[in-house]
Formats: C-alpha cells, structure tokens, sequence
C-alpha cells in the first residue's frame, strides 16, 4: 500500500515540476544553470526507486558474513531465484560449479541472467562452469558480492527474471 501511495505522490507532482521548468524562459538573458540543490530537490521528490513492491526481494546491507534482504538478516552463501531465498553450499569460491547450480537445469523458466557474487574479490570463473550456464541459457555476469547485492537489486527492480548465488563479502580466496 505504501507504495502506491509515494508512486501517486510522484505523480501528482510531475505537472508542478513541468509547469515550473516551462516558466523559466530559454533566452541569452536566462543561460545560468539551475542550482545543484534545486536539481537534487527535484529528483528526491520524483525517486521512486526506493517504493519497491513487497514481494520483490531487495538487498538492504552485506557485512563479512551475510547479508540483509527486506529487513531479514541471513547469514552464509545464498542462491536466490524467482525472489525466493535458499541458503547455498558453496563456502568458498573454488566450491561453486555445475553441481551447486544444478537447480537451474530443472528450472523453468530460466532466469536471462545469473550474478554470481565471488565473495570480497571478482574471481575467475573456470570454462566448464561458464560452458554450464551458457547451456541452460544464461548469461554470467561474475562480480564481488557488494556490487553483485547491487546490481540484483537493479535488474529485479526492471523487471528482469534474474537470479543471484552470493558468498558472503568476507570471503576472499
């Protein structure tokens, strides 16, 4: 419900923000630029990024050991898809191959994207698990599990069918 509420508020702001950048005229006379502050303004009051729907999963914080999805607290390696969370394997990154992802041979459909969060560092990923997920029909975007928490936000936010396999960010190789 609240989210519907701040997604009106945004919109019933957007004739006020129109009718106010119309005003200011595009003359010689008129060339300085808006304040950074008034720009920021703006953008706050029309950000809805931060209304997610509650059923749709959100990193919220990670810490060396686990991180925080919709204000719940997991600890320890997670694989998360079609917004559900399972805890995962894999300790460290030399554990995760085929066998630790072989829930996406059954799954239907299969997610466009995988982010694989290698732990505190972007580890490489070894030919037969990438030859493994570009069979099922994923891509594999390999990245440290503060940016992979990031980007999963993003692409799930978009809509995307995407799904995640995070080591905590403590763990290094």
């Amino acid at each position: 419900m609240a989210v519907g509420v701040g997604r009106q508020r945004a919109a019933s702001l957007l004739p006020y923000i129109v009718k106010t950048l119309r005003k200011e005229s595009l003359n010689p006379a008129n060339q300085t630029l808006p304040s950074l502050r008034r720009m920021f303004s703006l953008y706050d009051q029309i950000n809805i990024i931060d209304s997610v729907p509650e059923d749709q999963l959100r990193f919220k914080e990670y810490s060396e050991t686990g991180f925080t999805i919709n204000g719940v607290k997991y600890e320890g390696s997670l694989l998360i898809v079609e917004n559900k969370i399972m805890s995962w394997a894999p300790k460290v990154f030399s554990e995760i191959n085929a066998e630790s992802l072989s829930i996406f041979k059954i799954l239907r459909p299969v997610p466009e994207v995988l982010i694989l969060g290698c732990g505190r560092h972007i580890e490489p990923v070894n030919p037969e698990l990438r030859k493994f997920i570009r069979s099922i029909g994923m891509k594999l975007e390999a990245i440290d599990s503060r940016n992979a928490a990031s980007t999963y936000n993003i692409l799930n936010e978009e809509g995307r069918m995407v799904a995640a396999a995070l080591l905590p960010y403590g763990v290094s190789s």
